[in-house]
């Protein structure tokens, strides 16, 4: 089974890579045949076609990697062990986990507003053999990109591509008073170094875009696994307003996808640039 994609240039030349965790919209028939939710609802909490949006990193260097599995089958960006007792059987409720709890972990329960994906509950082996699938491949994959970045350019930086639905950010306060369209989640400073994400802060915001940070997303696994910026590993979450580019009732492109493509093969190009700048010190 063919769980993601990996696009690679035909020669890397940047220490970024970029990541779709959240845009997998292969919806096996068994798999909607058992929701009590229909196709178009199930797809409610996919990041749908981010990974068109960045599909030209590779003709600037970078890889690129995108999911095929929905995010509604298993969540590549959460922890392997949060499991949800609420949905698998067999597993006993822990400490307190926000995502869990809300029905969004490894295995997600429900999809955006809260929808129940299932009827009943699912096996703890089945809950295992979708991680075993799924979880486990892609992190094998980032992992090994981020040490190629490392070996070849002496640092790695993850660009974790999401999507937000509008009315996730109708309440965010801005310091210029304008709404965002980008949010950049950098944990707070712990997931990257703060040149990076201002870097990346000044390529969105060049192209036009009101940016900013930590809220109401900081990140998830992605960004708390694959650093630390001490060691030369960074991490920025990329989330954009889905409404930029998305019919969000429909899940289809709007009649601005092309035109915001086009901006972010921009943006593409200008963050590629920050994972140029040791070049001349690795190859020393």
């Amino acid at each position: 089974m063919r769980v993601h994609d990996l696009k690679m240039p035909v020669a890397r030349t940047t220490s970024v890579v970029f990541a779709s965790p959240h845009s997998g919209r292969a919806y096996a028939r068994e798999f909607v045949k058992r929701s009590i939710l229909d196709e178009r609802t199930l797809r409610s909490s996919e990041d749908a076609f981010v990974d068109t949006l960045f599909a030209s990193a590779p003709d600037h260097g970078a890889p690129l990697l995108a999911a095929v599995v929905p995010r509604a089958w298993v969540d590549v960006n959460r922890s392997v062990d949060e499991l949800d007792p609420n949905l698998i059987e067999g597993v006993r409720g822990g400490a307190h986990n926000p995502r869990v709890a809300s029905g969004l972990g490894v295995v997600p329960r429900v999809v955006a507003n809260g929808k129940a994906i299932y009827r009943g509950k699912i096996a703890l082996d089945e809950a295992r053999e979708r991680i075993d699938e799924v979880w486990h491949p892609w992190h094998e994959t980032v992992s090994a990109l981020m040490d190629e970045s490392m070996a070849l350019f002496g640092e790695a930086i993850l660009v974790d591509c999401h999507s937000m639905p509008h009315e996730a950010i109708d309440t965010i306060p801005h310091s210029r008073g304008a709404r965002p369209e980008i949010v950049l989640g950098d944990r707070f400073g712990t997931a990257a170094a703060c040149d990076v994400v201002d870097q990346v802060e000044a390529a969105f915001a060049a192209a036009g875009m009101n940016v900013a940070r930590n809220a109401p997303f900081a990140g998830a696994f992605a960004a708390q696994n694959y650093g630390p910026p001490s060691r030369g590993r960074h991490v920025v979450q990329v989330e954009i307003d889905r409404s930029l580019y998305l019919n969000e009732r429909t899940v289809r492109p709007n009649g601005n996808y092309r035109t915001f493509r086009r901006l972010i093969d921009g943006v593409v190009a200008e963050v590629v640039g920050i994972g140029r700048r040791d070049m001349s010190l690795a190859a020393e």
